[in-house]
């Protein structure tokens, strides 16, 4: 049996938040391992649950969901991100890319 892909959710909308990981566990070989509604808790959540894959929202408070990312990666090169936008704002997903 493989391993279930691990998940971070990041998200600062509770309802919206709790929507994901409701979706998220209930498809098979995926693990939801932590949530935070900031970008700080984002942090601190990575390094404490180490997900396979993190789900970031690019509008957080305390810390963009960009600086999420290049924080995350300056220590875990490998780290992936899926980025979640409600903007449509070529400027942050072009620095969400990067």
């Amino acid at each position: 049996m493989q391993h279930p892909i691990r998940i971070l959710v990041v998200e600062d909308h509770h309802v919206v938040r709790q929507g994901l990981i409701a979706l998220l566990s209930v498809v098979d070989g995926v693990e939801v391992v932590g949530e935070a509604a900031d970008g700080a808790e984002a942090i601190q959540q990575f390094e404490a649950k180490h997900p396979d894959v993190t789900l970031v929202d690019l509008r957080l408070p305390k810390m963009s969901g960009v600086e999420v990312i290049q924080r995350v990666r300056a220590n875990h090169a490998i780290a992936r991100f899926i980025v979640l936008t409600t903007f449509d704002g070529d400027e942050d997903i072009y620095r969400a890319l990067q």
